[in-house]
């Protein structure tokens, strides 16, 4: 095993099956928000808004079931990342989201990201879905990824 192979791995293994073309049904889901600087949609202060979110998880105690952090961008200037929790988490802005929500998986390189949303948005069609709000989950960092040999992508969108 090569010296970066043997570092150490922060994100777990993604299993893609369940997530891929599916429905998910949320009442209620647990999120804490953070917010991330962009410029032209690419981010400027992830791991630093990242880390403070684990910290203060850490610090309260809970987790994050499926480390499941949507982003959401509101703008080219800024996004929006919500980190599912299973508790409160004090000191930090806290959101519930309910709904159907159509997820289908996505692996490649980030620069696929205009080709993934137009797919996803020909899959909803076809499926009759309206879709609302949509998310994109990056499921591991980009050293994981390289480490797992798959960067995989998950977008979601509330099913209207």
């Amino acid at each position: 095993m090569s010296q970066d192979q043997n570092q150490e791995i922060c994100c777990p293994q993604f299993d893609p099956i369940p997530w891929n073309d599916q429905i998910l049904e949320w009442k209620e889901k647990k999120f804490i928000r953070g917010r991330v600087w962009t410029f032209f949609f690419m981010p400027i202060n992830f791991a630093g808004t990242m880390r403070k979110l684990d910290q203060k998880l850490r610090e309260a105690g809970a987790f994050s079931p499926d480390q499941l952090c949507l982003s959401y961008h509101k703008s080219k200037w800024n996004m929006e990342v919500l980190l599912a929790v299973d508790k409160t988490v004090p000191g930090l802005d806290h959101v519930k989201i309910s709904g159907r929500y159509y997820s289908r998986v996505y692996e490649g390189d980030f620069r696929n990201t205009g080709t993934w949303c137009k797919d996803f948005e020909y899959q909803a069609d076809a499926k009759n879905f309206k879709t609302g709000k949509m998310y994109m989950w990056y499921t591991t960092c980009p050293k994981c990824a390289k480490k797992y040999g798959k960067n995989y992508v998950v977008i979601l969108a509330e099913v209207l």
